[in-house]
């Protein structure tokens, strides 16, 4: 069973995280100076430390991370390992110059912020086109699309001894911002402890359905012998619903992140990226003093380290909205955020999700996470208040003991295109076993799309393929073609509104304090 923590236990320790004072000396202490040293990060933070520092030094230490543009002498690159952590099926040819980067199969960045940092600079904010993902090319050594290389998976063979092509060999992903995710990751938990519950309460012969915080994930059974029906749950990855028999039921777990949500935590997203993309290896996945991808460095990321990396990426400011004071243009947003609910799209698009029970009090680590990454057990957690004052504004705070989240999200997965052959499926399907005929098969399946933020960080839709949110709209298939119909069947000023609308939802210039502004950051009242 997943260990919950007690509110006043999660509340002592925010107490102690928020009132803490820290000398020089403690945590943020000047390294002694290496002449002719180059690195990014000076000092790693010890394992421990993320207990004893201020929170804005705990904050200063992730954003460092996150800003950091990693070199060759601070384990910057893995020779010997492939971006899944796995070792090269070549170590005769390691990932050394001129090899050591490689823009589709990686590492292919310097930095976390180098794809992550719209708008206006924000050190975790989305990307431009440019700071695309490969999903999966990662588990290749080195593309090339060489048609002489016959070996698997090293430049030019997958893992079935075919050669892709350069639509074929990975996912092609646009940069998401982390805006508001410790509140997403919250959800998440609270989400899969309620289809957790629900499944711990029924019994052979017994079918339930699953809904938590007002969202359907289908029906839940179990045969008269006990074993576990799936068959009739939606919305989870293939994983979530694995089970061998009576004794292992499915996790249910809801994975918030990844636009096929495919990963559990903002932890186990840092620890992936940053070894696929800069080759910097976490302890707590690789081990304390290992070098297993071979570049004559240890412990590159200490457990502290990664836990200071989530938490600035948790307590990022949320989205919030730009109306401008033009009677024309609040007419046209009013009307078309009413449209957006009449023709249908919030049946996915929820505008709020309820975070209730001191949810907003972020802790790490989550106690979902897969093995690889910092388990709760025997450690305790580092806690933060999202609604914290002194965080990035601006925040969301309780009302009557609960925070609505406004992320316009089911946090469902959903077949989206018109079926395999729709240019918006994927030719990999990450939540099936690396290899396997469902690998190959491809993905027709997103997590709704969270709209806070949408219309300033283009470009849209999971590839990043539409410079407008209008072509994102009309791309909708599959469980969304009735909405897509129905917003076809606008007539052209109700479609323009309702774009007006989405529009509206802004990540805001950094320090502004009102969630609703107007076109000169000054607070707006809405609904008018």
């Amino acid at each position: 069973m997943v260990k919950r923590w007690k509110v006043g236990a999660i509340l002592g320790l925010v107490l102690l995280l928020m009132g803490v004072s820290v000398s020089a000396s403690t945590a943020q202490s000047r390294p002694t100076p290496v002449i002719g040293r180059e690195v990014a990060v000076a000092r790693h933070l010890q394992d421990g430390e993320e207990f004893r520092i201020s929170l804005p030094a705990l904050l200063a230490q992730g954003h460092d991370l996150f800003a950091a543009n990693w070199t060759s002498q601070e384990g910057g690159g893995r020779p010997l390992s492939k971006g899944t952590g796995a070792m090269l099926s070549d170590r005769d040819h390691p990932l050394t110059f001129p090899h050591n980067f490689n823009r589709i199969s990686g590492p292919d960045a310097n930095s976390c912020a180098g794809c992550h940092n719209a708008p206006y600079g924000i050190v975790g904010g989305g990307g431009d086109f440019v700071g695309n993902v490969f999903v999966l090319g990662q588990r290749f050594d080195f593309m090339t699309f060489d048609p002489g290389d016959h070996m698997l998976m090293k430049g030019s063979r997958n893992e079935s001894g075919a050669a892709p092509t350069a639509q074929t060999f990975a996912n092609n992903r646009a940069t998401l911002g982390m805006f508001g995710s410790g509140y997403i990751e919250m959800l998440a938990r609270q989400m899969t402890a309620d289809l957790q519950a629900l499944r711990d309460s029924t019994g052979p012969g017994q079918y339930k359905p699953l809904v938590t915080k007002g969202v359907s994930f289908g029906i839940l059974g179990r045969h008269a012998d006990g074993s576990w029906d799936t068959s009739r749950v939606e919305g989870l990855p293939a994983p979530s619903l694995l089970t061998t028999g009576p004794a292992d039921p499915p996790n249910l777990i809801i994975r918030p992140f990844h636009q096929a949500g495919a990963v559990v935590s903002l932890r186990q997203f840092s620890i992936n990226a940053f070894v696929q993309h800069h080759g910097i290896e976490a302890e707590e996945r690789f081990g304390v003093d290992t070098d297993p991808d071979g570049d004559g460095f240890t412990n590159e990321m200490t457990r502290a380290d990664v836990t200071a990396v989530s938490i600035y990426q948790a307590t990022l400011a949320v989205p919030g909205r730009v109306i401008p004071n033009d009677p024309m243009i609040e007419q046209a947003v009013w009307q078309g955020e009413q449209l957006f609910d009449t023709i249908g799209c919030t049946a996915c698009h929820l505008p709020t999700l309820p975070l209730d029970n001191y949810g907003w009090f972020f802790s790490e680590p989550n106690p979902y996470n897969p093995p690889g990454n910092l388990q709760p057990d025997g450690i305790g957690p580092v806690v933060v208040n999202l609604s914290d004052p002194r965080l990035p504004t601006p925040r969301l705070q309780p009302q009557n003991g609960v925070v609505l989240v406004p992320a316009f999200t089911d946090l469902k997965l959903h077949d989206i295109t018109s079926g395999p052959d729709d240019p918006n499926a994927e030719p990999l399907d990450m939540n099936q076993p690396v290899g396997s005929p469902g690998f190959f098969a491809g993905n027709r399946y997103f997590l709704t799309r969270k709209l806070w933020g949408a219309a300033n960080e283009p470009p849209y839709f999971h590839h990043g393929l539409f410079t407008t949110m209008r072509e994102a709209v009309l791309a909708h298939a599959g469980e969304a073609l009735t909405a897509r119909q129905h917003f076809a069947q606008l007539s052209p000023h109700e479609q323009d509104t309702v774009i007006e609308f989405l529009k509206s939802l802004q990540v805001l210039p950094p320090g502004t304090k009102d969630l609703v502004v107007d076109e000169t950051g000054h607070p707006k009242q809405w609904p008018p």
